[in-house]
């Protein structure tokens, strides 16, 4: 990869780097495109590679023995799939399946493990990141637990559009049930509820956000939680090439 053309490259982490620690990694990134539904790695896996979404986003899942599936955390260029590399294991129980398509950039484990090695600040910031993945995962648990499908319809909408970088959102009511760990009933009674009182609209399998400030009067604290702690974790000061924040389109980073 050339980094005269990939400056910057689109991920909150790798844009975050200084001019030295990028360029150790220039040379063994490798752009690569995701397409819907694409499993990155399976359960239990050994993972090559970790890989930086840059328009793609991509859902860690947990599977039940009984096939039942539900959402530990959601993935986009503000962050890197595939943690276990550098927390001091190969494999990890979840799977990672490509939300949204578009690319990412792929690095070899070897050559993440020799830069997280020198202490530098690409190991400060998938710290910063793993903090930042756990209190989602944290609060999503609490979230599922203890608020309605509403209101966590409306968490996973949102965190999903700040990811996508759209307001129109190509999923059906059957894989936000699989997401949610709900019945697909719950989902379709929740989405007609704010397609009611204007806030999104649902046709043929296309979800539109129309009133975002609305949607997020709706959604529990998680979402704010989550948001604010990604932010904090992943600030990243006035640096020439640090990259934007969760939830700001790209049309207003300029």
């Amino acid at each position: 990869m050339s980094s005269e053309a990939s400056r910057p490259v689109g991920n909150w982490l790798l844009d975050g780097l200084p001019p030295d620690g990028f360029e150790r990694l220039v040379e063994n990134l490798e752009l690569v495109p995701f397409s819907l539904g694409e499993v990155i790695y399976e359960s239990g896996a050994e993972m090559q590679n970790v890989f930086f979404p840059t328009t793609s986003h991509v859902s860690l899942l947990y599977t039940m023995i009984n096939g039942a599936t539900a959402e530990m955390g959601l993935v986009g260029n503000e962050g890197v799939v595939g943690i276990s590399l550098f927390m001091g294991g190969d494999t990890t129980p979840n799977r990672a399946v490509v939300q949204g398509a578009g690319d990412a950039l792929k690095l070899q484990a070897k050559a993440m493990r020799e830069e997280f090695s020198r202490g530098s600040e690409f190991q400060l910031l998938l710290l910063r990141y793993t903090q930042a993945l756990i209190t989602q995962i944290s609060q999503t648990a609490v979230c599922n637990r203890l608020h309605t499908v509403e209101q966590r319809l409306c968490r996973w909408l949102l965190m999903t559009r700040d990811r996508a970088q759209s307001d129109k959102l190509q999923m059906t009511h059957e894989f936000i049930s699989n997401m949610l760990g709900v019945r697909r009933e719950g989902v379709t009674n929740s989405a007609h509820g704010l397609q009611q009182r204007g806030l999104i609209s649902y046709v043929r399998g296309q979800i539109q956000i129309i009133d975002r400030e609305g949607l997020e009067s709706c959604a529990c604290e998680c979402y704010a939680v989550v948001k604010k702690e990604h932010n904090r974790l992943l600030s990243l000061g006035d640096r020439r090439r640090a990259p934007r924040r969760i939830g700001t389109d790209r049309r207003s980073s300029a």
